[in-house]
């Protein structure tokens, strides 16, 4: 232990209540003692408990350190030991900001500390707040400028509302911390990224935002959260992909799926039976409740060797351990579910009821523009087909439409409850929608790559020859997409596109509770020095 100590990450702030906020921070050592000094002279202190991750590892596909190629340091899953330390700070005033530091000492008393940076509890009802609305970083390409446009316009935000999709593999750790790339998820939302794009013979490199060191971040499970069967194959990725059912005889995490480096990372607000995978919380005037809402995801193609949305792959037909099961979904919400059950009793709550603005938030989308809206969000249905002689010709999944437990069973109920946003991801790409009693529905995914939308020429891939008709364009549960209201993108024929869906242009919406709108803007990264535009608003109504 002769090098200097270094915190693996800034503090951010978790779990804020009306007298308290909670501060985590992460660190490569277990050390000695970990705390946080506060106060306008930092002359306060409180002492952090520290847990360590019990399922982070690197592997071949790992960037990180000085592997820059597959395999190049690790040839198969290796731990990677992680510490977290969280500490309580009360005593606090709404509306009020205080200064804090965090400092660990490691075991040889030499010590890290942090920047100072500013904490603050809940805020009361009424405070004019700035929102941040964004999902689905997954170490993309364009997250990093993304969140540095965030902070060059709107300044500092007072929250962030996450819908999902943090990083691609849940258990890989430098994902999370140190991807050498530059770009992974903490640096990214802290400033402390590098990263670097080339654009027409320029290179320029964005260090993201520091965002979350001062504003509670309120995440929700998207499916890069889940990780699959542990240790059954030789890659995290493989590992990731290789989720199964769970049943009466298949309970246990390690031999399904599970999302506990999520849950180890984050501390959110609980809900009695979901823990924080779902859950609600008031913030100022909001009441946002957040649903365990997302699926496997799993390839739409038909070749013989895939194991995807709508088949098994040829050669596992005996093989039932190796089967995928289609997009199994991880967590109920057809009617009569425990969350299902837990939103109707939270959506009846005077806490609920009572609040300004009521916004819901999960990842899978109830209508979209993108790929990942097909087929519709139920249990997959297995058919399988024999010979004369018994052997299996094939494997495929339907999935009834009518069945959509989003649209069938949720929707109805927020629409009952009036809610004026319901928030969500997973397709990467920015659009939005109303429904007919004027309830909101935003998708605003595109931070990171984008892979379309399905509009004019473009089609979804869907199969043909099943019991379902899939919709190849447009949003299959019914609305039309809403044109951005102030500076639209436009076609090859000058008429203006309701979604952007690019891999050069970014976008991010913030939601100002004082006036009550959502604004969205989107950044040109293939322009380094061109302005960022806000090209739609519109207003949450409410009683």
């Amino acid at each position: 232990m002769t090098s200097v100590p270094q915190l693996l990450t800034d503090p951010f702030l978790q779990l804020p209540t009306k007298t308290s906020v909670n501060v985590v921070w992460f660190t490569e050592f277990c050390g000695k003692k970990h705390f946080v000094t506060y106060g306008q002279h930092l002359q306060q202190t409180a002492i952090a408990t520290t847990s360590k991750l019990t399922r982070t590892r690197e592997d071949q596909d790992s960037r990180v350190g000085q592997q820059t190629s597959p395999g190049q340091i690790y040839q198969q899953p290796v731990t990677r030991d992680i510490w977290r330390h969280e500490a309580t700070i009360t005593g606090l005033v709404p509306g009020e900001r205080v200064p804090y530091s965090v400092t660990s000492v490691r075991e040889d008393e030499a010590t890290a500390s942090s920047e100072v940076f500013t904490l603050a509890p809940t805020p009361k009802p009424g405070t004019p707040l700035k929102i941040l609305l964004t999902s689905d970083h997954q170490l993309k390409p364009m997250t990093a400028a993304n969140l540095q446009k965030v902070v060059e316009t709107v300044g500092r935000v007072d929250g962030v509302y996450f819908a999902g999709d943090l990083v691609n593999i849940p258990d890989r750790a430098s994902e999370w911390f140190d991807d050498n790339r530059g770009n992974a998820f903490f640096p990214s939302l802290q400033g402390r990224a590098h990263y670097q794009m080339s654009q027409n013979g320029r290179t320029v490199t964005y260090t993201g935002g520091k965002i979350i060191q001062h504003a509670p971040m309120f995440t929700c499970i998207g499916n890069h959260e889940v990780m699959g069967r542990w240790g059954r194959v030789a890659s995290l990725d493989g590992e990731f992909n290789d989720t199964f059912p769970r049943h009466e005889h298949i309970t246990a995490k390690n031999h399904s799926f599970n999302t506990d480096t999520y849950e180890e990372i984050f501390t959110l607000p609980e809900s009695q039976f979901g823990g924080n995978t779902y859950y609600a919380v008031s913030f100022g005037d909001i009441r946002l409740v957040s649903l365990y809402i997302t699926n496997m995801w799993r390839t739409p193609k038909l070749d013989a060797n895939v194991k995807g949305r709508y088949r098994e792959a040829s050669k596992d037909f005996a093989h039932p351990e190796n089967w995928g099961y289609g997009q199994m979904i991880y967590e109920p919400i057809f009617a009569g579910s425990q969350q299902y059950n837990w939103l109707k009793a939270e959506l009846n709550s005077q806490e609920f009821q009572q609040a300004k603005y009521k916004i819901v938030m999960f990842h899978h989308p109830p209508h979209t523009l993108g790929d990942n809206i097909v087929p519709a969000y139920t249990n997959p249905v297995q058919v399988i087909d024999r010979d004369n002689q018994g052997n299996i010709t094939s494997i495929r999944y339907e999935y009834p439409q009518h069945d959509d437990y989003i649209i069938r069973d949720v929707i109805p109920l927020l629409a009952q409850a009036n809610v004026q946003l319901v928030f969500y991801g997973h397709s990467h790409l920015w659009n939005r929608f109303i429904s007919p009693s004027g309830m909101n529905f935003l998708e605003t995914s595109n931070v990171g790559n984008s892979y379309g939308a399905a509009w004019q020429d473009r089609q979804r891939e869907v199969p043909i020859g099943y019991q379902e008709e899939y919709t190849k364009i447009g949003d299959p549960n019914g609305l039309e997409p809403v044109i951005p209201t102030i500076a639209p993108l436009v076609d090859t024929n000058n008429q203006p596109l309701p979604y952007i869906a690019s891999n050069e242009i970014t976008v991010f919406s913030v939601f100002d509770t004082g006036t009550g709108k959502i604004s969205s803007y989107r950044f040109d990264t293939s322009q380094p020095d061109s302005p960022v535009i806000k090209f739609d608003e519109f207003k949450i109504t409410h009683d």
